[in-house]
């Protein structure tokens, strides 16, 4: 399986999570998308110095072979895949552990 299909599974699986298994829809909101774009910047500063300095190479066979900052362009899409589902498990986990108590009660 090429790296590509990997990735495209990896999106549209944290993208099932978020939006129909834990229902948190993340991707509707503005503050994901801001906290995406922060870590992103920080993913291509890392991924462009280790694949500019080889230390990590990826098959030109299993990539679609755009590169942002030396990094193929499905490292992104695996990125995203890793922060949606995290958040949407940690936002989650979070109301379910709300949805026991009352105001005032702990």
């Amino acid at each position: 399986m090429s790296y590509t299909t990997l990735v495209l599974l990896a999106v549209a699986g944290a993208l099932a999570v978020d939006l129909v298994a834990c229902r948190t829809a993340l991707v509707r909101r503005k503050a994901f998308w801001t906290a995406y774009g922060i870590l992103a910047a920080f993913q291509l500063l890392v991924n462009g110095l280790l694949t500019g300095l080889r230390v990590v190479r990826y098959d030109p066979a299993a990539i679609i072979g755009l590169r942002i900052a030396c990094a193929p362009v499905e490292d992104l899409g695996f990125g995203f895949a890793l922060i949606l589902l995290t958040l949407s498990c940690w936002v989650r986990a979070g109301r379910a552990g709300r949805a026991g108590t009352r105001p005032g009660r702990r």
